[in-house]
């Protein structure tokens, strides 16, 4: 009952990231994910502070609310003039570490911890369950990532149109009358949700992993954006399970080996993919070569 437990785990964090991370690798802000990851840390620290209780609805709040301000922020510094990628270290790597400082500062007052915080520690997951009234109703867990799970395919489901639109011609979005800017923080808020809520099971760096990894291996599988989201869902589910049974054939970590299979699928993707794969280069190269002979012959 253990494995299933752990596995459902990991399957509804790859799920919820699979879904969001086509969008974040679509609009090519892929990183704008973990800079999210990392700075939501300092809104669970104040949430704690202020409520004095790891109440998972404050700790989505506190975090939701820190994602929000980190996009903001970023943009803020790209349109001073910027870089991109700059913007997002600069940003992230100071909340962080305000996050950081107020943990330790507080750390006889806060029951977090930062590894557990950065890697997480999924074994543990059926063991801290959910009472009502008396009832064990499992996992606390998989009932707050099941909770996110239904709320993004909620938003996603409703709004697909304009987040699709906004993802591949944000022009024309805004043109056709699209508030593109409330879709943005939209999605940064459902990234900043997903994130603190897959924190106690995977950790905030391993959720940049599901984030990117499978919805990166999907845009190698397809050019249609329905089934990217099928795929990336697909393979983040089939990245838990088989790095759960990995890494209890290594003895070793099962987050960690949870997104080297997700890895070792990209790389796979990368090569074999009959759409962007080396190999399917590879062979039209070879065609285009012998065609161009052929004709001068």
């Amino acid at each position: 009952m253990m494995d299933f437990w752990i596995i459902l785990t990991g399957s509804l964090v790859a799920a919820t990231c699979g879904v969001l991370g086509c969008f974040l690798v679509l609009r090519k802000m892929a990183m704008v994910g973990d800079a999210i990851s990392h700075s939501v840390l300092p809104g669970i620290a104040i949430a704690f502070l202020i409520s004095g209780s790891r109440d998972s609805v404050l700790m989505l709040a506190g975090a939701a609310v820190l994602g929000l301000i980190t996009v903001f922020l970023i943009q803020m510094l790209q349109q001073s003039g910027l870089q991109s990628d700059a913007s997002i270290g600069i940003v992230f790597t100071a909340l962080f570490a305000i996050g950081v400082i107020l943990i330790s500062l507080n750390a006889s007052h806060i029951d977090l911890d930062l590894d557990c915080v950065l890697f997480g520690e999924i074994a543990y997951v059926p063991w801290d369950t959910w009472i009502l009234n008396g009832y064990d109703m499992g996992p606390a867990a998989v009932w707050m990532l099941g909770g996110t799970l239904l709320l993004v395919l909620a938003l996603i489901g409703l709004f697909y149109k304009q987040f699709k639109l906004c993802a591949f011609d944000p022009a024309l979005a805004a043109a056709v009358g699209i508030p593109v800017v409330l879709f943005h923080y939209l999605l940064m808020g459902m990234v900043s949700v997903a994130t603190v809520a897959s924190f106690e099971s995977v950790g905030a760096i391993l959720v940049v992993g599901m984030l990117i990894v499978p919805a990166s291996t999907a845009y190698l599988l397809t050019d249609r954006l329905s089934r990217m989201l099928l795929y990336s869902v697909l393979i983040g589910i089939l990245s838990s399970a088989g790095g759960y049974y990995l890494a209890k054939w290594l003895d070793a970590s099962i987050a960690g080996a949870m997104i080297s299979v997700a890895g070792i699928l990209f790389v796979l993707a990368f090569i074999f993919s009959p759409l962007h794969g080396l190999a399917a280069r590879y062979l039209k190269r070879r065609r285009l070569k012998s065609g161009t002979g052929m004709a001068q012959a």
